[in-house]
């Protein structure tokens, strides 16, 4: 076996910032929300830089303290309690707490397929998650965006799986009629 040589951890910057930087934005959508992720990602690896001994690649150990400071960033949120006098639970629910009835859906067409190719649309996709109480914006973004399984979801947040379904199907609800007002009746309007 050859000689364990000392990380370099100035070089790690270096070389892994970009890529880093780029996973951490595709899961958080949020670029300074990223780069603190990073930056909290490479003082960790320098902190416990006496832990590391060549067993992965230096890339695979900071993607592993990268993708742990990511589900530390969900947890946070999911613990943070949901505003209830928010505007979001006005639109859906009477002052009984019971969901609204007679809240009809509009059918989207075949014609919006390609949105997510579409930067107007992310940028009103992202102020829509924007405005989903944490908890919501988070099993979300866990969900959609890092492919994670409900079971999972549940086990990491500490929610249980009736909660969890509640969230999501409440959090499609206000994402659909958010994107209804914001995107499809602001540009399906007649010009002047």
């Amino acid at each position: 076996m050859g000689k364990f040589k000392k990380p370099d951890i100035a070089g790690w910057v270096e070389s892994f910032s970009g890529e880093l930087y780029s996973w951490a934005l595709y899961k958080v959508s949020d670029p300074e929300l990223a780069k603190d992720l990073v930056q909290d990602t490479f003082l960790a690896a320098a902190e416990k830089m006496e832990s590391f001994r060549g067993e992965s690649t230096p890339k695979t150990w900071l993607f592993a303290i990268l993708n742990n400071k990511i589900i530390d960033h969900y947890r946070k949120k999911l613990k943070q309690p949901v505003n209830k006098d928010n505007q979001i639970f006005s639109k859906f629910f009477n002052e009984d707490k019971r969901w609204k009835t007679g809240n009809v859906q509009a059918e989207w067409h075949e014609e919006e397929s390609n949105l997510l190719d579409n930067t107007e649309f992310l940028n009103v996709l992202k102020k829509c998650l924007d405005e989903l109480p944490d908890k919501w914006s988070a099993c979300i973004q866990l969900k959609f965006l890092e492919n994670k399984k409900g079971e999972e979801i549940c086990q990491e947040t500490g929610i249980t799986p009736s909660n969890y379904w509640q969230i999501i199907h409440r959090s499609k609800l206000q994402l659909r009629d958010c994107l209804e007002s914001s995107w499809f009746d602001a540009f399906n309007e007649p010009l002047p």
